[in-house]
């Protein structure tokens, strides 16, 4: 039976736990860690819970309890190879048990921030880990080590080599996104910690011990950081009333081993039955990793398999369309990328989707350092589209960036494959290309009408604020002030936008 420590003080970390030892804690974890009767345990359950996970009109209630020996092994092979190891659970979704559940952290950038050998902690952003910006940046290029002006010759007529003293201070001045914590209600993820389980973020597969194991058709959950992310919530449900594929959430108040409640956004972990669900069930579709290179490796399909996982029809379907279309956006000059894409890519769809993550200022899209994108493949058009995938820096950046304003955080280009810098060169060159101008405004135009001059960004904050819980580390207020700051940042999104497009 699994102990249930309170985790009221901080974890006492075993760094004396070696590699090997959190190996071992972990190769035998496959077990329940929970005394109560089981609702699963046997191959091929399929469980219906008490009401629809899904449903915003309904209090969700979440729970883990897993051994404390297991997790903090599965702390120690983070900590000292950023391994994300899996450790059995046992979780009650609305009074409903689940024994014997896998569980692993989830994320790149969020997790950085906790470091680990091959990341380091706040890796993910310039500055601070919190994005904020050095002050102590020298203010003449004199000290920048090239002399005055530019190296070993003259600063420009008129140019004193003196730089401006009103430097942006934060990633969000800078027209890309705002840091964890910025603006749009966004959560803050420097706030998790090793030492509070419950505010990690999680990846949740109920198939991971028990084959064939369902929750309402779901095989995964993510367990998204921060709370109460009300700009996510809102991101993904102006990308489903746009008529564009996204996934489903829900909020609930969750706790670990007998913890304080928080509360936070629940989302389907696209799967299997997530890539029959895309153009009903006439695509397949793969998940870029966040390492991956959007660039044409050779034709061994292998190079590619971890690169972009393929999710349905492994057993008549492979990367072969996705690594033919590489190949030839490699060898295209502009005037070919101009004649042909349409050949490769639905424009129009990736028209959308290029304007819908710039009307949202998402500044961490498939150019992102984060690298977040499905890729879905329509077995009878025989051409590719985009689907949008982790959203929590949406809304929460540049609030008066023009359509035609770049917000990624990551450098263009071809990096080497497993470099996961950033950079898209689709999304830059189809951006860039005045064949494919009028199409991206008019995509935006349709946008903007449907999202801000319809009011629909507005009424769907309404309806999602009223469906995150109180818990007790988020009070009434609190989600009250933070959709009070969101909101904020959607007039000031409006009138930005509208100033834009009407010239």
């Amino acid at each position: 039976m699994a102990t249930k420590p309170r985790f009221k003080k901080l974890r006492k970390r075993l760094k004396a736990v070696s590699a090997t030892a959190a190996v071992l804690a972990l190769a035998v974890s496959g077990c329940s860690t929970s005394g109560d009767s089981a609702t699963t345990g046997m191959v091929g359950t399929s469980i219906t819970g008490a009401v629809d996970l899904f449903d915003a009109t309904a209090a969700h209630t979440v729970s883990l309890v897993w051994d404390e020996a297991d997790y903090n092994a599965m702390i120690a092979s983070y900590e000292s190879g950023s391994d994300k190891a899996w450790i059995s659970a046992d979780m009650t979704i609305d009074g409903t048990l689940i024994n014997n559940v896998g569980v692993r952290l989830k994320g790149n950038s969020t997790l950085r921030s906790l470091g680990g050998d091959s990341s380091g902690a706040g890796a993910g952003a310039p500055g601070g880990a919190d994005g904020t910006m050095p002050t102590d940046l020298p203010t003449d290029m004199a000290n920048m080590g090239g002399g005055k002006g530019r190296p070993g010759g003259t600063p420009p007529e008129g140019f004193d080599g003196t730089l401006p003293t009103d430097r942006p201070t934060d990633m969000a001045q800078m027209g890309g996104g705002a840091p964890a914590g910025g603006m749009g209600g966004m959560g803050d993820s420097s706030s998790i910690s090793f030492d509070d389980p419950a505010s990690l973020p999680l990846l949740i597969r109920f198939d991971k011990y028990v084959d064939g194991t369902e929750y309402e058709g779901l095989t995964q959950l993510a367990l998204r950081p921060g709370s109460p992310v009300i700009n996510e919530a809102l991101a993904l449900s102006i990308t489903a009333a746009t008529d564009q594929p996204t996934q489903r959430y829900a909020y609930t108040t969750y706790s670990v081993n007998g913890s304080d409640t928080q509360t936070r956004l629940l989302l389907e972990n696209p799967d299997e039955s997530y890539g029959e669900s895309i153009d009903d069930g006439n695509s397949v579709v793969f998940k870029a990793d966040a390492e991956s290179s959007f660039t044409y490796q050779g034709d061994d399909l292998a190079t590619y398999k971890d690169q972009f996982k393929q999710l349905n029809k492994e057993d008549t379907q492979d990367a072969t369309p996705i690594v033919a279309f590489l190949k030839w956006l490699d060898a295209a000059d502009d005037a070919t990328f101009d004649a042909e894409l349409a050949n490769y890519v639905d424009v129009d769809s990736f028209a959308k989707y290029a304007a819908t993550q710039n009307l949202l200022a998402n500044s961490d899209d498939m150019a992102g350092p984060g690298q977040n994108y499905y890729l879905s493949y329509d077995l009878t058009s025989k051409k590719i589209s985009v689907i949008s995938w982790d959203l929590n820096l949406a809304l929460s950046g540049n609030a008066t960036a023009s359509p035609d304003t770049s917000l990624s955080m990551g450098g263009g280009g071809k990096g080497a494959a497993g470099t996961g810098k950033g950079g898209n060169s689709l999304k830059t060159r189809f951006l860039a290309s005045t064949s494919f101008k009028k199409l991206y405004d008019a995509a935006y135009q349709e946008l903007y009408t449907k999202v801000f001059s319809d009011g629909t960004a507005t009424s769907l904050l309404s309806t999602i604020t009223d469906s995150v819980p109180v818990s007790d580390d988020l009070t009434q207020d609190e989600i009250a002030a933070k959709a009070k700051t969101l909101n904020t940042f959607l007039t000031q999104r409006g009138e930005a936008l509208e100033k834009a497009l009407a010239n």
